[in-house]
């Protein structure tokens, strides 16, 4: 073995041109710099994210070993379709009001929120300071992974 492939410089420097220079480099750890996935707080944040006109992939979690694969194919969705798609996660045990609005039992589950419009006011406004919107929710059942996303928004139609 030569003294330069004995070189830990010389491995670091060549992963890292394969990870910059190859498209499709599947390895671990990626480098993906600042996570881009928005954690749920509340949802006025989540309205208001919805306002912005981005189609939103919301991930509803419970603690559990699949999460965790969950999270890194969110993370690397998230680093990917950005700007054009935001990724949220919510962890339901901290905000169960919010997951069983969704009326589903098996966790984790995903779903798409887009096209947000104004809701046309059935009848008499209660109160005249509250807009309603529609919000278009698809449920999510490719395959998860960042190539399922992409399958998975060309089918429907929005831009990533």
């Amino acid at each position: 073995m030569t003294g330069e492939m004995a070189d830990p410089s010389f491995f670091d420097r060549m992963i890292n041109n394969l990870r910059a220079s190859c498209k499709y480099y599947t390895g671990y750890p990626k480098d993906l710099g600042s996570s881009r996935v928005i954690h749920f707080t509340s949802e006025r944040e989540f309205v208001q994210l919805l306002h912005e006109g981005y189609p939103v992939v919301v991930a509803f979690t419970i603690r559990g070993n699949y999460t965790q694969h969950l999270d890194k194919v969110l993370e690397e969705a998230a680093a990917e379709f950005y700007p054009q798609v935001k990724f949220m996660r919510v962890e339901c045990p901290k905000y169960p009001g919010f997951c069983i609005t969704r009326q589903r039992k098996e966790y984790p589950f995903i779903e798409i929120f887009h096209s947000p419009q104004q809701a046309s006011s059935q009848g008499r406004v209660a109160d005249p300071n509250v807009t309603k919107y529609s919000v278009k929710v698809l449920p999510f059942n490719y395959d998860l992974s960042a190539y399922g996303f992409r399958e998975y928004f060309k089918r429907h139609g929005i831009r990533a």
